[in-house]
């Protein structure tokens, strides 16, 4: 039986209310010189300060879209590195809804074709649910007030995976919600409105939201002020993600409760070493360099590993298979591996499979990914 949809209205206070990040900048493009490619720097602003007109009319009647997968950390780049992955994720899909309440948003429903334990718990309120949390972020940043809003979420992510579930759904509902009024809201503003999703469910972290919206590699160069800037992996070089998820929910609160208070020196110093490694690798299109610096987390993974059945088996398993490097995508169960090479991406997740079969009496599915280099996005829009 489906759960009866609450809806959440927007009053004139909160339509124009402050949020608690303050940022004083809008979108700006910053051009910075490397040996390769060319950064840019997005420099976000805050709910309060939007660069649309209040109110916008909508332009459609509903619109769909996507959110990508994400791996936060990339091994040692705790809470500031990570990238999205193509073909897995979330769908959001939002209507105009002309009998319900002007300024409201309700979600009348959630599926997925994943078992139902892997989505049931979601709850059908939207200021308890991460598309629904995005969802009024936007409206609150358009100030909408003459229409309300109804929402669909498909989850193609399970829940506790390691995968940026909540991020992917808070992705696609600020950008299905934005679209719908003709997209007058920047992609930095659309992550300001994912973010306030991601803290009320696992922190203030952007290294999976941020990449969900907008695609590729990306380091979160500060928190105060949020600045993220995109690294460029090159278009001429193969990447694969060979991404193993078992039967086994890792909750991103008990994994985080699991990190050290204090870290001694010289594991700052070796981790810091192996995160600008990272975005080296990334820049040259380096494979093998980029796997052997996300193998080298001497601060988290440590923590983690035991708390997830099998974990360094599987990672074992992976390199004797050929993978250039593996680790714990985000806060797990999923252990990602690196390669240039599709077919050997799939001889790589049948090993790591097999692996946590093994050493930990757990079934598992592998996907082998490419890099998501567009983020989140419209894939249906229709007029009235």
């Amino acid at each position: 039986m489906a759960a009866a949809a609450t809806s959440y209205t927007l009053s004139a206070h909160s339509a124009g209310s402050k949020s608690h990040i303050q940022s004083s900048r809008f979108l700006r493009l910053q051009p910075v010189r490397c040996s390769l490619k060319t950064l840019f720097t997005v420099q976000t602003p805050s709910l309060a300060t939007s660069s649309a007109s209040p109110d916008p009319p909508p332009q459609f009647v509903s619109t769909t879209a996507f959110g990508p997968a994400t791996i936060a950390n990339l091994g040692p780049g705790f809470d500031f590195l990570g990238c999205a992955v193509a073909s897995l994720g979330d769908t959001v899909t939002v209507s105009v809804n002309p009998s319900a309440a002007p300024g409201s948003l309700s979600i009348s429903s959630i599926t997925s074709s994943l078992p139902s334990s892997s989505y049931s718990k979601l709850s059908h309120n939207p200021l308890n649910n991460c598309a629904g949390i995005a969802a009024l972020a936007v409206m609150r940043m358009l100030q909408v007030r003459s229409v309300g809003l109804e929402l669909k979420l498909d989850k193609g992510l399970p829940l506790g995976s390691g995968l940026g579930s909540s991020a992917a759904s808070a992705a696609a509902a600020a950008v299905a919600v934005n679209e719908l009024f003709g997209a007058p809201l920047s992609l930095s503003e659309l992550v300001i409105a994912g973010l306030e999703s991601e803290k009320k469910v696992s922190g203030y972290h952007a290294d999976n939201v941020g990449p969900s919206i907008l695609g590729g590699f990306l380091l979160i160069r500060s928190y105060d002020p949020l600045e993220l800037i995109k690294l460029e992996f090159p278009k001429e070089k193969e990447l694969f993600f060979v991404l193993v998820t078992p039967e086994f929910e890792a909750p991103t609160k008990k994994m985080r409760a699991a990190l050290p208070a204090d870290v001694p020196m010289k594991d700052h110093v070796r981790n810091s070493s192996q995160s600008a490694a990272i975005v080296a690798a990334v820049l040259q299109g380096d494979v093998t360099l980029l796997g052997s610096a996300l193998s080298s987390d001497f601060i988290v993974e440590p923590r983690r590993a035991p708390l997830i059945p099998g974990m360094l088996a599987v990672k074992k398993a992976a390199l004797e298979a050929g993978a250039t490097g593996g680790t714990i995508s985000g806060a797990g169960p999923t252990i990602l591996a690196l390669t240039d090479c599709q077919e050997k991406g799939k001889v790589i997740g049948k090993r790591m499979v097999d692996a946590f079969l093994k050493e930990a009496g757990l079934a598992a599915v592998v996907n082998v990914s490419r890099l998501d280099r567009d983020g989140a996005r419209v894939v249906e829009k229709t007029r009235s």
